[in-house]
């Protein structure tokens, strides 16, 4: 445990920074395991549709995002994707190359 400003808290470590045997080749078969395997058919068909076809093009900044990304509720993500309610800000560099390749509106 951590403390800041005397309230202890836990570092949040993302796992795909735990794991450095981790290949590249496996970390795009993990993210598109989950990316299809959210819960919600209509976040599986958006998430799994774009990390089947352009994944493997992304960097490693974008990559990171998009991870992030999946860790978010589907019942979060929905509305944002819709329009529905407003994307946050740290998700707006995956989320505008999602709807880029798209075509959302």
């Amino acid at each position: 445990m951590e403390t800041f400003h005397n309230v202890a808290y836990t570092r949040f470590v993302p796992i795909w920074k735990c794991d450095m045997t981790e290949t590249a080749e496996n970390r795009l078969k993990r993210l598109k395991m989950r990316a299809w395997r959210r819960g919600m058919k209509e976040m599986d068909l958006i998430l799994g549709g774009f990390a089947d076809t352009h994944l493997g093009g992304l960097d490693a900044g974008l990559l990171d995002d998009f991870e992030l990304l999946l860790n978010e509720n589907d019942q979060d993500l929905f509305p944002w994707f819709t329009g529905l309610q407003p994307m946050p800000p740290r998700f707006e560099p995956i989320f505008k190359e999602i709807r880029k390749k798209f075509d959302f509106q």
